[in-house]
């Protein structure tokens, strides 16, 4: 975290769900980035649900721990263009997938991941196309273990560094303008509404 984003951070309060939604969501809220992951208590589960609602950003609960839901924050449309890419239903298909509907993808990746969390095994790699992460990239960690990357920011780079570097500084733009909106008193709900008439 830049010195920047650390100083707006401290005017405001952590604890609040409208500043995890910026700290972790600020990419996709923005509409610079497809997906994001969005890890909360639960008692914040349904004030996601409010802000979130009629607005072009979808959520779907992908795990609820004990204290805390693990929620992926979408643009429904973006996702799915995304996944229809030939060369990413080639690695969903590597992965085990036969239907590359979104609502199909979402539920059997939400139960492999439930079975990954629960009891251990083979991470689904798969979360990384659900997030929007290069396929490229997606391939080399997988291939790679997770090791020999060459740039590590919102996640493990293997190729093209120096313009995933340049993306990284656009998702830090984009949590540093939405962090300073904050700090002006604009709420989340007024933002993610404004995003969505643009």
């Amino acid at each position: 975290m830049d010195q920047e984003i650390f100083e707006l951070v401290k005017k405001l309060d952590l604890s609040n769900i409208e500043t995890q939604l910026a700290m972790q969501c600020a990419p996709v809220i923005m509409g610079v980035k497809i997906s994001n992951l969005l890890i909360i208590p639960n008692e914040n589960v349904e004030k996601v649900n409010y802000i979130l609602d009629g607005s072009n950003l979808s959520s779907q609960i992908l795990l609820i721990k004990e204290e805390k839901s693990i929620f992926l924050v979408y643009y429904r449309e973006y996702l799915r263009k995304y996944l229809s890419k030939e060369e990413i239903k080639k690695v969903l298909k590597s992965l085990g997938y036969r239907r590359m509907e979104l609502e199909e993808l979402l539920n059997i990746f939400i139960r492999r991941y439930s079975w990954y969390c629960r009891y251990g095994g083979n991470f689904p790699h798969e979360m990384g196309l659900l997030l929007g992460y290069p396929v490229e990239d997606v391939v080399g960690f997988i291939e790679n273990d997770g090791k020999n990357f060459l740039y590590t920011g919102y996640w493990k780079v293997y190729k093209n560094r120096e313009e995933k570097i340049q993306l990284f500084q656009i998702f830090e733009l984009a949590k540093k303008t939405l962090l300073q909106w904050m700090t002006m008193g604009i709420s989340m709900t007024e933002l993610i509404k404004k995003e969505k008439r643009e």
